[in-house]
This record gives C-alpha cells, sequence and structure tokens, in this order.
C-alpha cells in the first residue's frame, strides 16, 4: 500500500459553497466547508472527494475550443437509460451543454460546464472486458 492516502479533484472557483451544492445535488453526499471560507469539500457517498478552492481571479477554461486544452474534467458516470433525466437535472442546476463535435444526435458521452466554468462529461459506464493476458 502507498503513502499516499487519498486523491482528491481540486476546482478552483470564485464561489465555492455554491460550485460544491452543484455537485451535492447530482452526487449526494456531505458538503464540509473548511474553517476559514477559501475551501469547501464534497465528500460523496461512495468515497469521491472534490474540493472547491475559493480563488477570486479564476477563470472558466475555454475548452472545447481548439485555442485551449482540457487539462482534466469530472466524469459522471450513470445508467444509459437515465442519461436524458440526468443531463435534465444538470441544466436545471445551472449546468451548461457544451458542444464538442457535430450533433449527430443524442449519444451516451455528453460533456457540460458547471456553473463555474469547468467542463465535466456524463456517460454511462463501459462494462468490463476480459483481463489482460501478457
Amino acid at each position: 500500500m502507498g503513502l499516499v492516502q487519498a486523491a482528491v479533484l481540486v476546482l478552483d472557483c470564485a464561489e465555492p459553497i455554491e460550485l460544491a451544492e452543484f455537485y451535492h445535488e447530482l452526487l449526494g453526499g456531505e458538503v464540509r466547508p473548511e474553517v476559514g471560507g477559501g475551501r469547501v469539500e464534497l465528500l460523496g457517498t461512495d468515497g469521491t472527494r472534490i474540493v472547491f478552492r475559493m480563488d477570486l481571479n479564476a477563470v472558466a477554461p475555454s475548452w472545447p475550443r481548439p485555442d485551449d486544452s482540457q487539462q482534466a474534467h469530472l466524469e459522471l458516470l450513470a445508467a444509459s437509460e437515465d442519461l436524458d433525466e440526468v443531463e435534465r437535472r444538470i441544466v436545471g442546476l445551472g449546468g451548461r451543454p457544451l458542444e464538442t463535435r457535430a450533433d449527430h444526435g443524442r449519444t451516451d458521452d455528453r460533456s457540460y460546464s458547471d456553473p463555474a466554468g469547468h467542463p465535466f462529461s456524463l456517460r454511462s459506464p463501459q462494462r468490463p472486458g476480459p483481463p489482460k493476458t501478457n
């Protein structure tokens, strides 16, 4: 076992409490503001940890525009038959759909930005394939 206890995704934003509430409505779990108000942690029911760090100068990524790389994004997983319902919830909470390719109708891999502009995707999980052999 490694010496590191956990890996945590940290998103910089101007309003950490509001952004934590957006993801809380999607993922559930517990919102934990840290003393001082500069960081808010969301501890998901499955152990997922996301920290929202206050940065008043945070600028939303321009991805998917070609002049900016994506760098990193959060991936939300939902059953294929639930994607439309989850999409309605995302938009209802203030998320925005991102057009990342030519529109060819509904797909099981959809891209959005949260209210602070961070990109994330919604997709149905892949079924695990057979183990790789060397």
